[in-house]
């Protein structure tokens, strides 16, 4: 087994480990940090595979902007739930603190020593198409083919937010005795009053 073919199942693990505790955190702000990390680690699974500008477009966009997006909207909502910052940790928090700095660290040995000898190919794969992962191969089936997908997961991600946003405006109004969404104090008129 070679090294390229460890860091992919040593990433690939790491993805589906950062997938499911997604799912399983209470905690928003935590559930968006492990998506994070599930996405560079499927980033390196495509850098694996030879596909080097879908693996810097998931570290870009997904990972850079479009999850620093929905930690704004988290924040901005105050959706962070209960944070016990002084509890102990729970024993997946804990392996979870233990573990990914090491794996972190294990990578970054075989980047460097990868970087010192030569390697007849990179990847996992023995030779990948001409013009696979591309950026001209990319656009033309995400433009052409795939073109209503690639705008209907765009069009889904801005329901969700102003969703998101909908519905913490509609709590907040609840809790300060209000009647709704877009109501402030200086749009209601007074109960009584003398002219």
């Amino acid at each position: 087994m070679t090294v390229d073919t460890v860091i992919f199942f040593i990433s690939a693990a790491v993805a589906a480990f950062g997938a499911t505790m997604m799912i399983a955190q209470r905690n928003p702000v935590a559930s968006v940090l492990y998506m994070i990390l599930s996405l560079v680690a499927q980033a390196v699974c495509y850098v694996q595979l030879g596909a080097l500008f879908i693996g810097a477009v998931l570290v870009i966009v997904y990972a850079g902007a479009i999850m620093v997006l929905f930690l704004f909207v988290i924040m901005l909502l105050n959706l962070r739930g209960s944070e016990d910052l002084g509890g102990p940790s729970t024993p997946v928090s804990l392996t979870t603190k233990l573990l990914v700095p090491v794996l972190l660290v294990a990578e970054l040995v075989f980047i460097v020593r990868s970087a010192f000898t030569e390697a007849a190919s990179t990847g996992i794969m023995a030779a990948p198409e001409a013009g696979f992962g591309e950026v001209a191969s990319v656009a033309r089936l995400l433009l052409t083919r795939y073109l209503y997908p690639f705008e209907l997961t765009g069009i889904l991600l801005l329901v969700a937010i102003v969703g998101a946003v909908v519905m913490a405006r509609r709590e907040r109004g609840d809790e300060a005795g209000g009647t709704g969404v877009g109501v402030s104090a200086s749009d209601r008129t007074p109960t009584g009053g003398s002219d």
